[in-house]
């Protein structure tokens, strides 16, 4: 497999990952980290069933390889996620020494790897990693758009509904032995 094979496949294993944090009621990211074609760790987002705002997918995936390698350097090691990490994850990436990031969507609003910030090549920290974007960058972008279309269509459903509820509550109810309008002589 050539190297964009190779992003692709572990790309494809990702929005797998990501479908887990779905299934879950979480935003739907997911995140792998390979070495040598081998998984050392993998994670989707758990913040919220988690009350972790930390628990990101990146977050996961370094942690779990960090007891595999029993180690907190990730030396040579690709990160694959579908959405650009932000400053925390990107910040984790430095630090655990990961060599190469891919992810799919950018994050025009908190991504930390090109889209606002650029975390992981900045020249004054002591590392920077080689990065590649937008790998599968609309299957990715569709899974998360799809997830907050639907999120926002249950929450309106259940706004109708509360409205619908707090409606039949207020409204004066009419006896079934109502005045007719006829007069009894």
């Amino acid at each position: 497999m050539n190297s964009s094979d190779t992003d692709q496949h572990w790309m494809l294993y990702a929005m797998q990952l990501a479908a887990k944090a779905e299934a879950a009621g979480e935003v739907p990211v997911g995140a792998v980290l390979v070495k040598d074609g081998q998984v050392l760790g993998e994670g989707w987002n758990l913040s919220i069933c988690r009350h972790d705002p930390t628990a990101h997918a990146e977050m996961q995936a370094i942690r779990q390889a960090g007891l595999v390698l029993k180690n907190y350097r990730m030396l040579d090691c690709t990160l694959y996620v579908t959405l650009e990490p932000c400053a925390m994850c990107a910040g984790a990436l430095v630090h655990s020494r990961v060599q190469r990031l891919v992810f799919g969507a950018t994050d025009l609003k908190a991504g930390a790897c090109g889209s606002v910030f650029d975390i992981v090549r900045h020249p004054q920290l002591n590392h920077q990693l080689e990065v590649c974007g937008g790998v599968l960058a609309e299957d990715c972008a569709r899974q998360l758009s799809d997830f907050f279309k639907k999120r926002r269509a249950e929450q309106k459903a259940l706004k109708l509904q509360k409205n619908a509820e707090q409606t039949e509550m207020t409204q004066p109810q009419i006896s079934a032995t109502a005045d007719t309008g006829d007069a009894a002589s």
